[in-house]
C-alpha cells in the first residue's frame, strides 16, 4: 500500500474519531438563550428551568453551562431535602456544592461550567436572596444516565495537597488526604466509539 494511501486512511480515521468523541459528550446551556437569571423587580426567572431540563438528555461527562452573573449562585446537590428547602447553609458538605457567589462585584457577567460526575438524580438551584430565587422557580432536577461514562480527565482523583515536610526532630501521625470534587474544563476523552469503528478501519486497510 502506497504512502499516500496510508496517509489518506489515517486522515479518515482521525476524522471519524473526532466526530465520535465530540458526539459522546454534550454541553447544555441552562435555560437556553435566556440563561440563568432572576429579575428582582418582578420576582420572576428568565426561563422555566424545569421545563427546559425536561427537554434535555443528560449523561456522565456532560457539562451544564450556566450563563449568568454574580447576582445568582449555582448550588448542586444530590440531597432532595436540601433542594426542597432552597437552603445551602444547612446542607451536608459531602453532597452539596456551591459554584459562584461571594463576588463583591454585583451584576458581573460570568459563565459557570458544572460537570456531571454521578449517575442518578441531581438538583440545582440558586440560593441568592435568602432562597427567594429558588422558591420563585430558579431550580430544576435532572437525571444523569451512564452514557459513554466519565472521560479520563474527569475520572482521575485530584492530586493531594502539598504539605511541608516535617523537620528531623518532629514526630507526626500520617496525614489523612480527603479528595475534593474536581472541576471540569470541558476536556473530551480520545477513543470514544473506537470499537464501533473497527469494521470500517479493516476495510480501509
Amino acid at each position: 500500500m502506497g504512502t499516500a494511501t496510508i496517509a489518506v486512511n489515517l486522515t479518515v480515521i482521525a476524522s471519524l474519531l473526532m466526530v465520535s468523541t465530540a458526539a459522546a459528550y454534550t454541553n447544555h446551556t441552562v435555560g437556553g438563550n435566556a440563561g440563568w437569571f432572576f429579575n428582582a423587580t418582578t420576582n420572576t426567572t428568565a426561563a422555566n428551568y424545569s421545563s427546559w431540563a425536561a427537554t434535555q438528555t443528560f449523561s456522565l461527562g456532560d457539562f451544564l453551562l450556566f450563563k449568568t452573573n454574580s447576582n445568582q449562585t449555582v448550588i448542586e446537590t444530590y440531597n432532595k431535602t436540601t433542594y426542597q428547602s432552597c437552603a445551602y447553609d444547612d446542607s451536608d458538605s459531602d453532597d452539596t456544592f456551591q459554584y459562584g457567589g461571594g463576588d463583591q462585584h454585583f451584576g458581573e457577567a460570568l459563565t459557570i461550567e458544572v460537570p456531571l460526575l454521578l449517575e442518578g438524580s441531581t438538583y440545582y438551584f440558586s440560593s441568592a436572596g435568602d432562597g427567594v430565587q429558588c422558591q420563585r422557580g430558579m431550580a430544576f432536577e435532572i437525571n444523569v444516565a451512564h452514557g459513554a461514562g466519565l472521560p479520563e480527565s474527569l475520572n482521575r482523583a485530584p492530586p493531594p495537597p502539598y504539605n511541608e515536610p516535617p523537620g528531623p526532630d518532629s514526630a507526626q501521625s500520617p496525614d489523612t488526604l480527603t479528595g475534593s470534587k474536581p472541576s471540569g474544563n470541558g476536556a473530551f476523552r480520545i477513543g470514544g466509539g473506537l470499537c464501533a469503528l473497527l469494521p470500517l478501519l479493516m476495510l480501509l486497510f
